[in-house]
C-alpha cells in the first residue's frame, strides 16, 4: 500500500505542473466562463477531466504506445486536433459582439445559452484531440509506475488525476465568473471572442508543428 501511495504522490507532483500550464484547456474554460457563464464552464471542466481518463485508459491498455510509434496514427490525431482548434478559433472570431451576463441565475447568458451536452463536448474534444498527452502519460506511467502495479490501481491513479484536473478548472470557472472579474471584463467584452479566437488559432498552428518523438 505504501508503494502505491508513493507512486500516486510522484504522479501528482509531476501532474500538478501540467495542470496549471497554459494551453487549449485553460483557454477553453476561460472563454466558456466569460462568454457563457459559470454553469457551462463547470460542465466543460468535467468534459476535460473525462477526456483525461480517456488518455489514461488507452495508455494503461497499451494503445498509447501504438499511437506513439505510428507516425500515421499520430498525424491523424494531430491534424484532427489542429482542425478542431482552428475551427473554434475562427468561429470565435466571427461571433461578433459578446454580451457577458453578470447574473448567474437562470437568465444568465440568455442570448447565448449553451446546452450541457455542447459544453461537455467542447471540453472533451479540446483535450481528446491533443496528441501531446499520449507522450505525457506514457512517459510518467512508464517512469513512475511499476510494471507490477495492478491495472485497477493504475485506473485509480487516473481517477485521482482527473478529479484534480476537474477541481482546478472548476476553480478557474468560479474565479472567472465572480462579479468583480466579470465586471472587469464587461467593458472589453467585444474583444473577448476575438482574443480567444486568435489564441485557439495560435494553439492550433503550434500543434501543427508538433512531431512524434
Amino acid at each position: 500500500m505504501s508503494s502505491y501511495l508513493f507512486e500516486l504522490a510522484s504522479l501528482m507532483a509531476i501532474f500538478s505542473f501540467a495542470i496549471v500550464s497554459p494551453g487549449a484547456d485553460l483557454a477553453m474554460v476561460m472563454r466558456q466562463s466569460l462568454v457563457h457563464g459559470r454553469r457551462p464552464a463547470i460542465i466543460t471542466s468535467f468534459g476535460i477531466g473525462t477526456s483525461l481518463m480517456f488518455h489514461v485508459t488507452y495508455t494503461i491498455l497499451g494503445l498509447g504506445l501504438i499511437i506513439s510509434q505510428s507516425i500515421y496514427l499520430f498525424n491523424i490525431v494531430k491534424w484532427c486536433g489542429v482542425a478542431y482548434l482552428i475551427y473554434i478559433g475562427v468561429k470565435a472570431l466571427r461571433a461578433g459582439q459578446t454580451e457577458i451576463a453578470v447574473d448567474q441565475g437562470p437568465a444568465a447568458g440568455e442570448g447565448r445559452r449553451q446546452s450541457a451536452i455542447k459544453a461537455f463536448g467542447l471540453g472533451f474534444a479540446a483535450n481528446a484531440l491533443n496528441p501531446k498527452p499520449v507522450f505525457f502519460f506514457l512517459s510518467i506511467f512508464s517512469t513512475v509506475v511499476s510494471a507490477h502495479t495492478p491495472m485497477m490501481v493504475k485506473f485509480g491513479y487516473g481517477l485521482v488525476m482527473a478529479s484534480a484536473l476537474i477541481l482546478w478548472f472548476v476553480g478557474v470557472s468560479l474565479f472567472m465568473t465572480t462579479p468583480r472579474m466579470r465586471a472587469a471584463f464587461t467593458r472589453a467584452s467585444k474583444w473577448i471572442d476575438r482574443a480567444s479566437g486568435m489564441v485557439f488559432i495560435a494553439l492550433g498552428l503550434k500543434l501543427a508543428t508538433e512531431k512524434a518523438a
